[in-house]
Formats: C-alpha cells, sequence, structure tokens
C-alpha cells in the first residue's frame, strides 16, 4: 500500500473475522514498528504478545472494568478519566450500560499485545510542570500506531486501548511487569470484518494556526 493510503484509512478496528494471523506477520508488524521514534533512541518499549486464554480472561475483566467506569463517568456528564475536570470518585454508575463487544470475546482475538515501557529510560521534559505530565508518551506510544499502520500494511487491521493501564497494579504481576516498567496499552489485532476505506477527521486549519494557538488558521487555497 502506498503511504498516504495507509494513513488515512487506519482507523480503529474492534471486530475481527476468525483469519489467524500467523507469526510470520505478526513479527513482520513488529519487525517494521520498531523504527519509530523515540528520545534519545532509547526504544524503552516491550511487547507481550498473550496467547494463554485465562490470562486473557482476567485482562479482559480488569479492562472491562474500567470500560463500565469510563461509559458511567460519560454518561454523568463528565470526560471520562480528564484530569481536569475529574468526575467525583463515588459517582452514581448504572449497572446496565452496554458491554464492550471486543473484551466479552478477547479470548477470540487472533492477536492480543500487551504494551509496556521501561520508566528508567524516558526523559520526562514536563516532569516538574504543575499540570498533567504528557511527554512521555512521546516515546513510546509512535511505535503503538506504527504497530497499527503495519498491521493496515499487511491487509489486518487493530485497536489501541488503554483500559488495562487502570489495573497495572493488579495485572502487572501476572505479565510479570518489573516495578520500574509501566503498562502502555493493549493492542489487539486481526483481519477486519470490515475495513475503513474513508475515516472522519478534522481538517487542518481547525487545529492549526500561525505563531499563537489563538493565531489564524494556516490554510491554503484550493
Amino acid at each position: 500500500m502506498e503511504l498516504e493510503d495507509v494513513m488515512r484509512t487506519t482507523g480503529a478496528v474492534r471486530a475481527f473475522t476468525d483469519d489467524p494471523v500467523p507469526d510470520d506477520v505478526l513479527f513482520r508488524i513488529l519487525d517494521n514498528a520498531r523504527f519509530a521514534p523515540s528520545g534519545g533512541n532509547q526504544q524503552g518499549w516491550h511487547v507481550t504478545v498473550v496467547r494463554d486464554p485465562e490470562l486473557r480472561r482476567t485482562l479482559a475483566e480488569h479492562s472491562a472494568a474500567t470500560w463500565h467506569r469510563y461509559l458511567g463517568e460519560a454518561h454523568a456528564g463528565y470526560r471520562s478519566f480528564n484530569p481536569i475536570d475529574r468526575a467525583p470518585d463515588d459517582i452514581a454508575i448504572a449497572d446496565d450500560l452496554p458491554k464492550n463487544p471486543m473484551l466479552e470475546h478477547l479470548e477470540d482475538v487472533p492477536v492480543v499485545l500487551v504494551v509496556s515501557v521501561d520508566l528508567k529510560v524516558l526523559a520526562v521534559l514536563d516532569r516538574d510542570l504543575d499540570r498533567f505530565s504528557v511527554v512521555g508518551g512521546g516515546s513510546i506510544y509512535p511505535f503503538c500506531h506504527n504497530v497499527l499502520l503495519a498491521a493496515r500494511n499487511e491487509g489486518r487491521g487493530g485497536v489501541l486501548t488503554t483500559f488495562l493501564v487502570a489495573s497495572e497494579a493488579e495485572v502487572g504481576p501476572l505479565l510479570g511487569l518489573p516495578p520500574d516498567h509501566g503498562l502502555v496499552a493493549m493492542i489487539c489485532l486481526g483481519t477486519p470484518e470490515h475495513q475503513a476505506t474513508k475515516l472522519k477527521r478534522n481538517p487542518v486549519e481547525s487545529f492549526t494556526t500561525i505563531d499563537r494557538i489563538d493565531g489564524p488558521a494556516f490554510t491554503v487555497e484550493a
């Protein structure tokens, strides 16, 4: 595929066919994804390929609990898990919220990857600012997105979720996570039941300005 086509059609895929992803294809996906940038080229990511059905069910249960909380906060009018406008811890959450179909059948997903990072190699330049830290993600999430791009290039698809991260204390020991490492994401891959050919995204002019955030929009003549 052409790079532009890959970038414009790599949407979140949560429903997969029963087709397996051969190990050589998965290896090729990771082999291409590893060329992602990272601060100081430290490449602090680690990928755990989760195949044990019982472990998958445990990961699904923890992810589903966070998914339930995510929906509950949204239904209460909050931006779920927002660090600025945080929902109260004791917010009432209904029991009948929709379940996540992919998590309900995680043991059937062709490929489940858990991505973690060695915190010792991160350069977190905003660690001392009086706000929520975001810089560290720049050394790990480009790799995660490269996994999705590489999967799309192989005719597969996938989705990155972070629900599992909220249960790091519980699932970390099950995965052998060292104390100085952190969970980053769970990535599910497979052959899409439906492959998106067009994604809906905001236009460049809506998020790009000149000189200041409140400056004029950057645009070109059509």
